[in-house]
């Protein structure tokens, strides 16, 4: 029988961190999963002055909260979410070919710093995906276009060619995109994903490339992406109400996936909050 979490956790950030740090408080039975502990963006943060006690680089706020979640002993699953699906009473977290099952969920998957492309979200599920192994094998001797953000999704492109016939490898530098006899690296910056229905073409600022897919190879999707049937708002934050409860019963945002100020103090307080919103709903649920 799989193992029934009380809360999984979805997010290495702030807000993630902060959710777990308190479901281990509340004694709840919870996953975190997450690439990293606490974000690339803050350990690259030259100054952090925006949250209480800390005066320092992001390295050193990021090494503070290590001795905390060490002392604490919160616990880390090193991996990506690319799905959230609510069957039942439960939901069911998918990352790749692994899944976990939870009673309740909270999403801290933050947001794109860059923001998505003209026609993204219109042809997402339309050729446009954000998961190589969730749906690589879709585009079986097709062309498409994979487009990343870092060269640590090297692996991913790699994986998308063993399906594809063909494979452009959209990067900002070169070094990212991996070797492979039917990859080919395309420096540019992506503008708008265009089709009649599906995706047909990747258009970049220096040219245009006839595909039949797009994959969006980034540290954050946007979040009808990843939870399937959460309400957005207008600007793509995900639509919460004060205890930060989604209109899918049981799946709570925290985070600047929840909307700005992006501030760490803003992430902190709604990963608590999250945290005991959850507990709540699953008292009252046993009632």
């Amino acid at each position: 029988m799989e193992h029934l979490y009380d809360v999984a956790i979805v997010g290495g950030g702030i807000a993630g961190y902060t959710a777990a740090l308190t479901a281990g408080n509340l004694l709840m039975d919870y996953l975190w999963l997450g690439d990293t502990a606490f974000g690339e963006k803050l350990c690259r943060a030259e100054r952090v002055t925006n949250f209480p006690s800390c005066m320092g680089s992001g390295k050193d706020f990021a090494a503070a909260l290590t001795r905390q979640m060490e002392g604490e002993h919160v616990a880390l699953t090193r991996m990506r979410a690319d799905g959230v699906y609510k069957t039942g009473d439960r939901f069911t977290v998918t990352c790749g070919r692994e899944q976990f099952l939870a009673r309740t969920v909270i999403l801290a998957i933050g947001v794109e710093a860059r923001g998505s492309v003209r026609g993204e979200r219109e042809l997402l599920g339309r050729g446009v995906s954000y998961c190589a192994v969730c749906d690589g094998a879709l585009y079986r001797g097709k062309t498409i276009a994979a487009v990343l953000s870092s060269p640590k999704f090297a692996e991913e492109v790699r994986y998308l060619a063993q399906f594809a016939a063909k494979v452009y490898c959209v990067c900002r530098d070169r070094a990212f995109a991996p070797a492979g006899e039917n990859i080919q690296c395309v420096e540019g910056v992506p503008l708008a994903v265009e089709g009649e229905g599906r995706v047909e073409r990747l258009v970049l600022r220096e040219n245009t490339l006839a595909v039949s897919g797009v994959f969006f190879l980034r540290d954050s999707a946007p979040p009808e992406a990843i939870a399937f049937g959460v309400k957005t708002k207008k600007d793509g934050h995900i639509a919460v109400d004060r205890s930060l409860s989604t209109n899918l019963e049981g799946l709570f945002a925290a985070g600047d996936v929840t909307g700005r100020p992006y501030q760490y103090a803003k992430a902190a307080g709604e990963g608590c909050v999250a945290a005991h919103s959850a507990k709540n709903f699953l008292k009252n649920s046993k009632n």
